[in-house]
């Protein structure tokens, strides 16, 4: 099944939060709160990515927020994130969430084993033959341990559904050698603060966690960042969504959007803990400085 939606015209897509209840069980509640936020907000919804703690979660729970999510059908489009390190298991995920009404998928790089060229492509090839839907590669050595080299771009170059590439291991200069190995793929930042320089760099859009906190704010920013208008905004953003790194993500973000009242615990699953967070002064002036600009 082909995408209905045309996500060139989604440059920010929200790497949506988990929400928990007391009891620490998902909140399904609270999230259709999130999903018709961002759906307001007009940004497309990434699931059970790294923000959403999706390699916490049991299959069933995961199962039951795609399905969930989808029954909701939000008039924005749904991307699913597929990690891990057993390649079969990957595969019968893609496999159910074929069969549901999504939009594309976030491929990671395979979790601890530190594949090189060959081992990446296999198990990319293996995963875009798996669907007809748009997939996102996704870089980030800060949490697979391993880069994904260039090279491996262009040995998955015949896929017609490798759309665009996530790059967040935070170099500029890993951006332009993408760029240069796969002129025709559309490169999204992963780093929200840096995102003004990656626009200037010719990304083509954001995969954010601050847009969980604020999504009309993070968009309207992303929209003037891709523009190259409002410069002096710049530091104040990179300055504002720092705080929500100083600790594992997400952690600074659901007890930010805790203390918001949209998230009714900032309960994460372990073995992350909000208690990790100790001082709550640098995301409350973040949040201050962000919603003052509307």
């Amino acid at each position: 099944m082909k995408s209905q939606y045309d996500l060139s015209n989604y440059p920010l897509w929200t790497a949506l939060v988990t929400p928990f209840d007391a009891q620490d069980q998902v909140d399904f509640d609270t999230l259709t709160t999130l999903v018709r936020q961002q759906e307001q907000a007009g940004n497309g919804i990434l699931l059970l990515g790294s923000t959403g703690e999706g390699l916490a979660l049991t299959l069933p729970e995961q199962q039951a927020i795609v399905e969930f999510v989808c029954n909701l059908a939000p008039n924005v489009p749904l991307m699913v994130a597929v990690g891990g390190i057993n390649l079969q298991e990957q595969l019968a995920w893609v496999e159910f969430c074929n069969q549901h009404p999504i939009h594309a998928y976030l491929l990671g790089s395979p979790l601890y084993a530190k594949p090189g060229v060959i081992g990446q492509t296999q198990w990319f090839d293996a995963l875009l033959s798996a669907t007809d839907l748009p997939c996102m590669l996704y870089n980030v050595p800060g949490r697979s341990a391993v880069e994904v080299s260039p090279q491996v771009l262009k040995n998955l170059s015949h896929h017609d559904n490798l759309w665009a590439l996530k790059e967040a291991s935070g170099d500029i200069s890993k951006f332009e050698q993408f760029r240069e190995a796969a002129p025709e793929l559309a490169i999204y930042s992963g780093d929200d603060g840096l995102i003004p320089y990656f626009a200037q760099a010719g990304a083509k859009g954001l995969v954010s966690v601050a847009a969980n906190a604020w999504p009309e704010q993070t968009a309207e920013f992303v929209r003037r960042a891709l523009a190259g208008t409002y410069p002096n905004l710049f530091t104040t953003w990179t300055q504002a969504v720092n705080s929500l790194f100083s600790v594992a993500n997400p952690i600074p973000v659901k007890v930010l959007m805790h203390q918001q009242g949209t998230l009714a615990t900032p309960n994460l699953r372990p073995p992350l803990t909000h208690l990790e967070l100790q001082c709550n002064a640098a995301i409350e002036r973040a949040n201050d400085t962000i919603l003052s600009w509307n």
